[in-house]
């Protein structure tokens, strides 16, 4: 079958014939249809420090995807041949104190697929029946294969409270961008998005935010102050992983207020605990992943309800042939969601 393979420590990808996975008992082996480009998979590309650490090569990559059963395993009962079929790509160990006690997002042992196991940039791939997510054919294909970034703006969204509340977006990255909607269907009355391009501002306007603004040419501080009156945001999503923006998200939320932090640096950051967080009473969250299976029914939900549309985050779709060029588009930053179809 036809897959995108890491196949040697260097950077670059290649699109090559592999073997078509074989699946266990409990496995479904899954037909791909789409597939999402992750941040992830752009370091793995790349073959940075944290790949070159953390991917052992011949992988096949890929963990946003969405398709049809083609084969289940003999113990199967939760699919049939020809469901159509999401999946959560991390896969728990089920054993840890953290399986054990309702926090899986954040498993001890988790492997996760197209890192640690063959992946979804495949014309099919092998899934534990447990992983595998049943979908309706109201969830549009393009959305089914990138349910794990929206479940992680999700995620990141409802891990506090958000109706009646003012809400600030750090990073308009994708996950970024996807908040914005997500947060004003969850009752936020003002949803303000910072970031430093005017590429990522104008998708994060169309995308319902109630202002935007680019950081890197405006006192977002102030901003942040003008907007709410002097009072600061009730909560502040920081998704940039960046340290001017997780500054900034500290000092633009209000005394009291929550910021739920997704965007990981690339190295070591300095927080002033003090003055910004203690002195504050602030609510500080690490957002990791997607609650299992909880986040996955609230992303489904929302779809469904068609109280947010999520389509304009869509902005290239491409065969796996074009992986070289979807990576340069990914790099420049000047994108959405990009989908992959192995056909």
């Amino acid at each position: 079958m036809k897959a995108i393979v890491k196949s040697t420590p260097a950077p670059g990808l290649q699109v090559m014939d592999v073997e078509e996975p074989q699946i266990g008992s409990r496995d479904v082996l899954i037909k791909v249809k789409m597939c999402g480009i992750c941040g992830t998979d752009l370091h793995i590309y790349s073959w940075d420090e944290w790949s070159a650490n953390r991917v052992k090569p011949p992988v096949v990559l890929g963990h946003e995807f969405c398709g049809h059963v083609e084969q289940i395993g003999s113990e199967v009962t939760k699919v049939k041949v020809g469901d159509y079929v999401s999946a959560e790509c991390h896969m728990t160990c089920e054993k840890c104190y953290q399986c054990l006690t309702n926090q899986r997002h954040i498993c001890a042992n988790v492997r996760v697929c197209g890192i640690d196991r063959d992946g979804s940039y495949a014309e099919y791939v092998s899934i534990p029946e447990m992983y595998v997510w049943k979908l309706d054919d109201d969830v549009p294909v393009e959305l089914a294969a990138i349910l794990d970034p929206l479940g992680n703006a999700v995620h990141t969204v409802l891990a506090g409270d958000v109706a009646g509340l003012t809400l600030a977006v750090v990073g308009c990255g994708p996950i970024g961008i996807a908040s914005i909607p997500i947060s004003r269907a969850c009752g936020a009355t003002t949803v303000v998005g910072f970031d430093i391009s005017d590429y990522r501002l104008k998708m994060a306007d169309e995308m319902g935010a109630d202002f935007v603004v680019n950081s890197g040419k405006t006192d977002a501080v102030k901003a942040a102050m003008d907007i709410t009156k002097g009072i600061g945001f009730d909560v502040v999503l920081e998704m940039s992983g960046n340290q001017n923006g997780i500054d900034n998200a500290f000092k633009m939320v209000r005394a009291g207020g929550r910021v739920s932090l997704l965007g990981l640096p690339k190295s070591t950051i300095t927080l002033d605990l003090a003055n910004d967080i203690v002195l504050k009473g602030l609510q500080v969250q690490g957002i990791h992943g997607r609650r299992i299976f909880e986040t996955w029914y609230q992303i489904t939900r929302l779809i469904q309800s068609k109280r947010v549309d999520l389509m304009p985050l869509i902005t290239h779709q491409m065969k796996f042939e074009d992986i070289d060029r979807a990576m340069e588009i990914m790099a420049s930053g000047r994108c959405g969601k990009i989908l992959l179809s192995p056909e």
